[in-house]
C-alpha cells in the first residue's frame, strides 16, 4: 500500500513539474503571457488537439514536441499505477482496512494482542473460541494474513508497530479491558508494556518474558502479570509426571476441538441480582449448569475454595466457575 501511494504521489509530482516547465517554457521561448502559456500547456499535455494560441516559432515547435512526449509518458505511468492499484487488489485491501479501523474505533472493553508468533497465536485462538472481542496488532501484513487464514476472516487486526502511541490509540488502548504483549524479544515487550500503561493506566497488561530475569523489569514497567514460557513448560512437564490424569482433563477442557468447557471468572457487580443471595439460592449448579470452584474476594484477594451453599454473595466477590462458554455467558447476563 505504501509503494502504491508513493507511485501515485510520484505521478502527481511529475505532472505538476511538467506543467510548471511547460508554462515557463512558453513564456521564455515564445514570450507569451502567463494565461496563454497555461492554456497552451494544458491542451498540449492533454493532447486534445485544439489549435495553437499563437503561431509557434521553430524553437517553440521543438519545445512542444518534447512537452507532448514527456506528457504522454507521464500520463501512461499514472494510468498504469492507478490500474495496478485497482486490479491488484490494493484498492480492495485499502477499503477493507478502512472498514476494520472503523469497527475498532467503536469498541469498548475489548482485548488487544500484540504479536502474531506461536505464543500470540495460542492467545488469539483461545480468545476467539471464548467469543471475546479483541484486536491483533502486528507490524507485518503477511503474519496477519496467516492468522486470518488459520483462525478466521472475522478477526479484527491493525498493521503497525505496537510500540508507537499512534498505533495503540488506533487499536483503542484507552478503552481496552485487557492487553497482551507477546512479541519475540523482552526488549520489544518492555517498550510495548510501558507505552500501553502510559496511555491507559487502568488496563490489565499480560506480557511474555523470554528471559525469566526480565520478569521484575516487566512488572515495574506496568505489567500486571508476566508469563515465562520456560517456567510454564517446566511446570507442565512436572505435572505430566506427577498428575497425568489432571493434565489430560485440563487439556481436553482447554484444547478440545468441541470447546465444551472453560474455567472462567464472573465478577459480581453492585447492581447484580445475585447480591445478597446465598450460593444455594443462586442455584449456580442446578439452574445455570455451572460448577462453582471457588469465590475470590476483590478486597483481600483471598479464595474460598468449594464454598458452602450458605455463603452469601456480595458485590466484592468473583465467582470461579467451570462450564460451557454459552452457559457462562447466559449466567453473566441473568
Amino acid at each position: 500500500m505504501i509503494d502504491i501511494k508513493r507511485k501515485l504521489l510520484l505521478a502527481v509530482l511529475l505532472i505538476a513539474a511538467l506543467f510548471v516547465v511547460g508554462v515557463a517554457g512558453y513564456v521564455l521561448v515564445e514570450g507569451w503571457t502567463v494565461f496563454d502559456a497555461i492554456y497552451m500547456t494544458v491542451i498540449t499535455i492533454a493532447t486534445v488537439g485544439y489549435g495553437e494560441v499563437h503561431p509557434l516559432s521553430p524553437y517553440g515547435r521543438v519545445f512542444t514536441i518534447f512537452l507532448i512526449l514527456f506528457g504522454m509518458g507521464t500520463f501512461i505511468y499514472a494510468l498504469s499505477t492507478i490500474t495496478a492499484f485497482i486490479l491488484e487488489g490494493e484498492f480492495g485491501g485499502y477499503l477493507r482496512r478502512k472498514k476494520v479501523k472503523s469497527r475498532i474505533g467503536k469498541l469498548e472493553n475489548h482485548y488487544i494482542v500484540c504479536g502474531s508468533g506461536d505464543i500470540a497465536r495460542y492467545v488469539i485462538r483461545e480468545l476467539h473460541k471464548c467469543a471475546c472481542i479483541f484486536v491483533v496488532v502486528d507490524n507485518h501484513s503477511a503474519n496477519i494474513e496467516r492468522l486470518r487464514e488459520d483462525i478466521g476472516e472475522d478477526i479484527l487486526w491493525l498493521e503497525g508497530n505496537p510500540a508507537e502511541d499512534r498505533v495503540l490509540l488506533q487499536a483503542g488502548v484507552e478503552r481496552a479491558k485487557g492487553f497482551v504483549s507477546a512479541l519475540e524479544t523482552d526488549k520489544d515487550n518492555l517498550i510495548v508494556v510501558m507505552t500501553a500503561k502510559s496511555l491507559n493506566p487502568k488496563v490489565r497488561i499480560i506480557t511474555r518474558a523470554v528471559d525469566e530475569c526480565c520478569s521484575a523489569k516487566m512488572s515495574k514497567a506496568g505489567a500486571d502479570a508476566v508469563v515465562s514460557a520456560e517456567f510454564i513448560g517446566g511446570m507442565r512437564m512436572a505435572s505430566e509426571l506427577i498428575r497425568p490424569s489432571v493434565v489430560s482433563f485440563l487439556d481436553k477442557m482447554l484444547r478440545g476441538s468441541d470447546s465444551t468447557f472453560r474455567v472462567e471468572q464472573i465478577e459480581i457487580e453492585p447492581g447484580s441480582s445475585l447480591v445478597g443471595k446465598t450460593i444455594g439460592e443462586a442455584s449456580i449448579c442446578d439452574t445455570a449448569g455451572l460448577a462453582l470452584v471457588a469465590v475470590e474476594s476483590k478486597k483481600t484477594g483471598a479464595y474460598d475454595h468449594v464454598p458452602r451453599s450458605s455463603r452469601v454473595i456480595t458485590a466484592d466477590d468473583i465467582l470461579i466457575v467451570i462450564g460451557s462458554p454459552e452457559r457462562i455467558e447466559n449466567f453473566r447476563r441473568s
